[in-house]
């Protein structure tokens, strides 16, 4: 794996522009592109005390880079048979849930750098993943138009949830008793645990929903859909019967049809989304107004994720790479 810094260390560059602008982040440089996929990145996380970030992607493989220093590549996980869809870490760091095209999720113990357990009952691709609580659960989403529930303690699936059409991306609530998930009928909809159906539906999409992520404090949820808008939705139990609170513009899918993912910051101040014209749009969440539109990337940015206690954002592409970068 090869790391680049992006840094302007001419002092005649200096000269020209004044001083550069100050640094807000303990990176090595303020922009560093991590290279070693051998196909597309679908996926990345910083681990929860953000020391580690993961990637996987098209090519099968997990790999684990140290995000200070020269960013090294101190891991490969491989083991599963299909590109690796969604990646989550539990809440203690210990451990990274995985979701594939292979049909299965794995749970890999990171210190020990192997897969302990393997989750297998859908019939088709698991297109998303998330992790909540101690001891873990688990949730995923799949083409065979199911969510299911995984005890990380346990094989076998807990609860199996049905829904009509194509699952495409699923998270917890705050409390991990209600499940979230969107998919190809352009609904967003909340599943309660306990009774095992789904408790509130939520329309507004006009085309399949990529990606779902839950506010830092737990009351929204904002979707990304290929029909261009990503979307704000308050997820409180007794909230108004209109619950879609905002709608973002600027991020593109295309023909390519991959599933784009959003993020929010440590704050919520600012909400994050990939796009397929190679550009990461950051909006303030509080005006929906676009304060950055950034390039770099030569493909398709299909995750990004802000780090949990610095001002970095990174983003990862079907050009094989990733950034990482520091905002102001």
């Amino acid at each position: 794996a090869v790391v680049q810094r992006r840094v302007r260390e001419s002092s005649g560059i200096n000269a020209e522009y004044g001083d550069l602008p100050p640094r807000t982040s303990d990176l090595a440089a303020p922009i560093m592109h991590l290279t070693g996929h051998s196909a597309e990145v679908f996926t990345s996380k910083f681990g929860p005390f953000g020391d580690i970030l993961a990637s996987a992607g098209f090519d099968r493989q997990i790999f684990l880079w140290n995000v200070f220093g020269e960013c090294e590549n101190i891991a490969c996980l491989p083991g599963h048979k299909g590109a690796i869809t969604q990646i989550s870490f539990t809440k203690d760091g210990t451990h990274l849930v995985s979701a594939a095209t292979d049909k299965s999720l794995a749970l890999w113990d990171l210190e020990a750098g192997v897969r302990v357990r393997q989750f297998k009952s859908h019939q088709s691709f698991v297109n998303s993943c998330d992790v909540s609580g101690d001891p873990a659960m688990v949730c995923s989403a799949s083409d065979d138009g199911t969510i299911k529930l995984w005890d990380s303690r346990r094989r076998h699936c807990v609860t199996t949830l049905n829904n009509q059409y194509q699952v495409t991306a699923v998270c917890f609530n705050e409390k991990g008793d209600s499940v979230v998930s969107g998919g190809i009928d352009n609904a967003v909809k909340i599943w309660d645990l306990k009774h095992k159906e789904a408790s509130t539906l939520m329309k507004g999409h006009v085309d399949t929903v990529t990606s779902l992520a839950l506010s830092p404090d737990g009351n929204y949820v904002l979707s990304n859909s290929m029909d261009n808008t990503l979307r704000m939705w308050d997820v409180r139990p007794f909230a108004p019967a209109n619950r879609c609170v905002k709608v973002f513009v600027g991020a593109q899918h295309n023909f390519e049809k991959n599933l784009i993912r959003c993020c929010w910051s440590p704050q919520g101040t600012k909400v994050v989304c990939g796009s397929a014209d190679r550009m990461v749009y950051v909006w303030d969440t509080a005006s929906r107004k676009l304060l950055y539109k950034l390039p770099g990337h030569s493909g398709s940015v299909n995750d990004v994720d802000c780090h949990p206690n610095q001002p970095i954002l990174m983003t990862c592409s079907s050009d094989k790479s990733i950034f990482m970068g520091e905002l102001k």
